[in-house]
């Protein structure tokens, strides 16, 4: 049809990737000034009757959403009324964000008019769009709810101060690697009143040396329910925007230089709603975790690489937060989280559905308690401990009966250890032993014989990253995060070897801002229900 259309990725959900505008179905050979491509009418009256004409737009754009991807792009590419039902249908849209998009964003625009979730992303080589094609889009989405930015680096405050008077019924931004700064940021709270999740990563309009302007709450303080903050340097000029939160429920700070204390007890201070903590790499001491004990809605918690916290925090957290269902520490070998922590978690945590340590030493002690007492564990990684052994693992296996999926990386356990799951955990599922070179693959398939429905993999010959962290859909699945040396983070999407002998090669650091330590870390994935065929499991 004269189309090049090989740079589209559709999603069957709705969505369409552009990364060449110029092989937008909007863009001819020929440049010619017509909007739209030259495609047949749906006239089939020297072919019989076109039955389609029956089918309302509605109907019609539901069959499309049925589609494959590559039956949805050759589907629009039949008549004009197609085309066109099959653009409008369309609510998620990505964009290669380079300026060399900017002479093609009208014609993309009319085509795609009732885009709702929006993603622009521009690589560091390239040049982005800048303030005048944001106000474009802008001004071409006004029901736009949902915007990503990842390295526009020539949107400024002026164009966020476009995008948030023409947008105003926002209520999920992120963004990442951008130049603008506070004015921006302002504006946009101030003018989108039903934004409910915010999340900044390196945002470099507010890294200049000097103090920022402070960011928030404006009107859209009172209807945030999440804020993520990453790898920022000034981060603490958005400290208005979250204790004036006051409908906060998840609160992300991660990577990011400062004291965070005092941000955290005036959280403290106010009547609070928040239910997720994530608090990972950061200058925050047992005062910062005091603070954070005073949430009792408080479910799931993350300690990461924080050196300064202890025993006492956490005992903090345990004895106060009662609904906690969720506790990833990583210790850092620090050895300054151990038993009398783990054990004040087992008295009070009862209701502990998932639990992971990293670099945290328990004892048989402070194992048999959590074992005993927290009996709806369903979710358990050991990671880079020196003190699990057989004798630990055996507690885990005769003690934990709702465990569902357990993970053991860098632990010095041998085939008895493994061996006592033969028939302890009557729920388990999935069971990942990772560098653990005590444990041999003869072990492995005694354990798959006598218990089939069993999933077990053995890996012990992986290149070790640094760091991990372990996070959990609502359906139970663990998610790999693995923060190689330096602080990148990757998501891991692919299926995990199962074999003892498969490595996998290793990605290079982008990013740092603490000096980096050796540890041994847990690498989960999600892990597979059922057969496994699922490409977000292990």
């Amino acid at each position: 049809m004269g189309q090049n259309t090989s740079a589209y990725g559709y999603s069957s959900g709705g969505s369409a990737y552009i990364s060449d505008p110029s092989l937008s179905p909007h863009h001819h050979d020929h440049h010619s000034t017509d909007s739209t491509p030259s495609l047949p009418d749906c006239d089939f009256s020297n072919q019989g009757q076109d039955y389609t004409s029956e089918i309302p737009d509605e109907c019609l754009a539901l069959i499309f959403q049925c589609l494959s991807s590559g039956d949805r792009k050759r589907s629009s590419l039949v008549c004009h009324r197609w085309l066109a039902v099959e653009g409008q249908s369309r609510h998620r849209l990505s964009l290669n964000a380079s300026n060399q998009a900017v002479p093609y964003l009208p014609a993309i625009f009319t085509r795609y008019d009732s885009v709702t979730k929006l993603a622009l992303r521009c690589d560091r080589k390239s040049a982005s769009i800048n303030d005048s094609a944001l106000a474009l889009i802008s001004q071409r989405c006004r029901n736009l709810t949902r915007l990503k930015l990842r390295g526009c680096r020539e949107i400024s405050d002026l164009g966020m101060l476009a995008l948030a008077q023409n947008c105003k019924k926002m209520r999920k931004f992120s963004c990442s690697s951008c130049m603008f700064g506070a004015k921006g940021m302002n504006a946009l709270l101030n003018n989108c009143s039903s934004l409910e999740e915010l999340t900044v990563k390196r945002l470099r309009g507010i890294d200049n040396g000097y103090a920022a302007e402070p960011i928030g709450p404006g009107i859209g303080g009172s209807s945030l329910r999440s804020i993520t903050l990453k790898e920022l340097y000034n981060g603490q000029c958005f400290s208005p925007l979250v204790i004036e939160s006051n409908n906060l429920k998840t609160l992300k700070i991660i990577r990011c230089l400062g004291d965070w204390d005092r941000l955290l007890e005036a959280v403290a201070g106010r009547k609070n709603y928040l239910m997720e903590v994530h608090l990972e790499r950061l200058q925050v001491s047992d005062a910062g975790l005091m603070a954070v004990s005073k949430c009792p809605d408080l479910e799931s918690f993350h300690l990461v690489k924080a050196p300064d916290c202890s025993n006492d925090g956490i005992s903090a957290i345990a004895e106060n937060c009662r609904l906690l269902r969720k506790l990833h520490i990583d210790g850092w070998r620090t050895n300054r989280i151990g038993d009398e922590g783990l054990i004040a978690i087992a008295k009070n945590s009862v209701n502990l559905v998932e639990l992971v340590l990293i670099g945290v030493n328990p004892s048989t002690v402070s194992l048999n308690a959590m074992a005993s007492n927290c009996q709806k564990l369903e979710r358990l990684a050991l990671c880079g401990s020196e003190t699990i052994g057989d004798a630990e693992i055996s507690c885990v296996a005769a003690k934990c009966k709702a465990l569902k999926k357990l993970c053991i990386k860098g632990c010095h356990i041998t085939d008895s250890g493994i061996e006592a799951f033969a028939t302890g955990c009557p729920n388990l599922v999935k069971i990942k032993v990772k560098k653990c070179r005590g444990v041999s693959i003869g072990v492995v398939d005694q354990l798959r014989a006598r218990r089939e429905s069993l999933a077990v993999n053995l890996d012990v010959d992986e290149v070790e990253p640094q760091t991990m962290d372990l996070s959990t859909s609502n359906g139970g699945e663990f998610t790999q995060i693995i923060t190689h040396d330096g602080g990148h983070v990757a998501e891991g999407g692919n299926d995990a070897p199962s074999t003892s002998n498969g490595a996998r090669a290793s990605n290079k650091s982008r990013f740092s801002i603490f000096a980096g330590r050796t540890l041994a870390a847990c690498a989960f994935q999600r892990l597979v229900n059922g057969n496994g065929s699922s490409n977000e499991s292990l």
